[in-house]
């Protein structure tokens, strides 16, 4: 099976574009699975100490099968469109590269249900998202090539309106960026606009928004958009020409992609060229309206299936450099350039690594508004396809036809070894499996975004006789630490970083393991907690008040003005804190795709409540102390005064620990 385009959007590796859908989507009640950002798992590797893989053998060397045009067409001809009906998707375009051409390119179902535009290859673009950042990556290497770029020179040396904080020693740098391993918290509220007005200058954007440092450079991956638009943002310094002029002028021009862009809009020529995407999980299928990206490096190119093979044709000619790159730094390029794990799947200088039967593949893939799609290359078949569909309800069916198309021509083999680097170099270390609950690394933790990691844990289980359990999926002790997917091509080793922090790393996405306090199970007995206590607020009085009834007693205690106003306080804290957590439950299960827009004023208006509430604890808690002595009330009462406070307090906790006290978190 094909892991490399399922569980993105559980494992926390997608675009900034795909995350605005996740946010929708990846929350109860929302079953679509984005196509996005596949492997991570990864420790920097100097580039002056790299040791150069072993060369590439032609196709017929490693026993791939020819791809012929008949052969391809006989293959997808057969397989998406029945795929694309199963799964309710408009429309799907795909290219195939085999020994340096373009040997097949097709379009199926239609790029604009309105209008009825049959998807074509050739003219009809497709937004590819995060696949826009191999251009990047391309330009990066580009500039590296001209000697206006260092990969391990601290970017700072190259910012000169803005700095990243120096949190640690270790600097971030270019290599780090193309690894995703500078170590930047992620976000995803604000970072789209409906219109080009609302987009400001990219310089201007990244500098207002430059994301927590929340781990050492170099340790682990966490899928950054923000350090793919700042890699942009650097180019287009360096070379004085605005991104979306320097990716036209240095690649798509070269390379003869005449109907490809980088600039939001799309130019008048080409805007009656591109395929229109839809919200397919509804009926009928509701169109998706062109979304701008803040951080343009990261995913703003559309472009035609025909263009993308010439991308790919150019990416697999190491020998020619493909007109874009010289010879050596295309190779360069190709190599492995971190790992967290030298002997599970990487990082290439922004290309990521995945094995399938045996075979190292280089890709990438992303999701925008309502398209999916990917693009693989396998060096050592000489071979690259592109995929991309333009309806959100791309579930497995048409995912798999990837696993089909794959085990057609790429024939299973022995895994492929990538040179491991020197023990020296790496800044994690093996460690003993840990059970317990695991985040993406790819997280927030400065904002209310914050509470994504609560949200979406893996449990992680050992059984006694060491089967590791996780996602899903069985794993094997396969010796020296590694543990091997049962009935799979998957590996994971478990790791331990320099501040202590415990990882699983895996053929994709590295994960972390929560402190107690962060696992739901824990936040789930809090909020309990307090629900309690809360509800007791509305349930004492009333049951006080029945009992006097029916005992018929007219007399009641005499209590001073302060225990009046200090068990009032508690009792309305308690209920505001009620009313907060159910308004925000209703916001989590609703429909939050325009947060990636910005967070609503509403949004904005319910985390106004945390601070009421805490203010109305603490004044609740002063007006018990003081009047504690004399205050005429029942034991009962008393107690159920601190149990309520206690509760609340409880409350405070966790809007404090996820960051939802107060507008200004988000």
């Amino acid at each position: 099976m094909w892991p490399g385009i399922r569980r993105r959007q559980a494992d926390g590796e997608l675009s900034n574009h795909d995350q605005g859908e996740a946010m929708r989507r990846s929350l109860p009640g929302h079953p679509w699975r984005v196509l996005s950002a596949a492997a991570a798992g990864v420790l920097a590797v100097p580039l002056a100490g790299f040791l150069a893989g072993p060369q590439p053998a032609s196709a017929a060397q490693a026993g791939c099968e020819p791809v012929t045009q008949q052969a391809a067409a006989d293959l997808f001809d057969a397989e998406l469109p029945d795929r694309l009906q199963h799964d309710q998707v408009p429309g799907a375009v795909v290219s195939v590269v085999s020994g340096g051409a373009t040997v097949f390119s097709n379009g199926y179902g239609t790029a604009d249900i309105e209008g009825g535009a049959a998807f074509s290859p050739a003219s009809s673009m497709v937004r590819i998202a995060s696949i826009t950042k191999l251009f990047t990556w391309t330009a990066v290497m580009q500039q590296v090539e001209a000697g206006r770029l260092d990969l391990d020179t601290d970017v700072n040396e190259y910012l000169s309106t803005f700095q990243i904080p120096a949190t640690y020693p270790e600097p971030v740098t270019l290599r780090t960026l193309m690894s995703h391993t500078a170590g930047f918290e992620d976000w995803i509220i604000g970072t789209a606009a409906r219109s080009a007005e609302d987009v400001p200058p990219l310089g201007e954007y990244l500098a207002a928004n430059v994301p927590a440092r929340i781990r050492p450079p170099g340790e682990v991956s966490a899928y950054s958009n923000f350090g793919a638009a700042l890699a942009g943002h650097i180019v287009a310094d360096v070379s004085g020409e605005p991104y979306d002029q320097y990716i036209q002028r240095h690649i798509l021009d070269p390379l003869g992609m005449g109907h490809s862009t980088a600039a939001e809009p799309v130019p008048p020529a080409l805007a009656a060229d591109l395929a229109a995407s839809y919200d397919s999980d509804v009926t009928p299928p509701e169109r998706v309206p062109f979304q701008f990206d803040k951080l343009a490096p990261d995913g703003s190119i559309s472009a035609t299936a025909d263009d993308i093979a010439a991308f790919m044709a150019a990416h697999l000619d190491e020998e020619g450099g493909g007109g874009i790159l010289a010879p050596e730094t295309m190779a360069l390029m190709h190599q492995r350039s971190f790992s967290a794990d030298p002997r599970l799947d990487g990082y290439a200088h922004g290309f990521k690594e995945h094995t399938f039967n045996g075979h190292r593949v280089l890709m990438h893939d992303g999701g925008w508004e309502g398209f999916l799609s990917a693009l693989m290359l396998v060096p050592d078949c000489e071979l690259g396809v592109f995929l991309s569909v333009n309806g959100t309800s791309a579930g497995e069916g048409v995912l798999e036809v990837m696993d089909v198309f794959f085990d057609r021509f790429v024939p299973e083999q022995e895994r492929q070894q990538v040179p491991e680097r020197s023990a020296s170099d790496a800044s994690t270390a093996p460690a003993e499996p840990a059970a317990g609950f695991y985040s993406p690394t790819r997280r927030n933790e400065s904002t209310t975004e914050r509470l994504l990691t609560l949200l979406g844990p893996r449990r992680l289980t050992i059984d006694g006789d060491g089967t590791v359990h996780f996602r899903s999926e069985k794993w094997t002790a396969a010796g020296d630490g590694t543990y091997q997917q049962v009935d799979g091509e998957e590996w994971l080793s478990f790791r331990t970083g320099t501040e202590g922090r415990r990882y699983v790393i895996t053929d994709g996405p590295s994960f972390e393991l929560l402190g107690p306090i962060e696992t739901l199970p824990v936040n789930l007995g809090v909020l309990l907690a307090f629900l309690v206590a809360a509800l007791s607020a509305l349930a004492v009085p009333v049951a006080g008040g029945w009992r006097r009834v029916l005992r018929r007693q007219a007399r009641r205690r005499s209590l001073t003005g302060t225990w009046r106003l200090a068990r009032s306080l508690a009792a309305g804290a308690a209920l505001l804190g009620l009313v907060f957590l159910g308004l925000m439950l209703v916001t989590v299960l609703g429909d939050t795709g325009d947060y990636i827009y910005g967070a609503p004023v509403g949004f904005r208006l319910l985390l106004t409540l945390p601070p009421l509430v805490l203010a109305g604890a603490a004044a609740a808690v002063a007006g018990t102390v003081v009047g504690w002595r004399g205050a005429g009330a029942s034991v009962v009462a008393r107690v159920h005064q601190v149990w309520l406070l206690t509760g609340t307090a409880a409350l405070v906790w966790f809007v404090w620990q996820w960051n939802l006290i107060g507008w200004w978190s988000v």
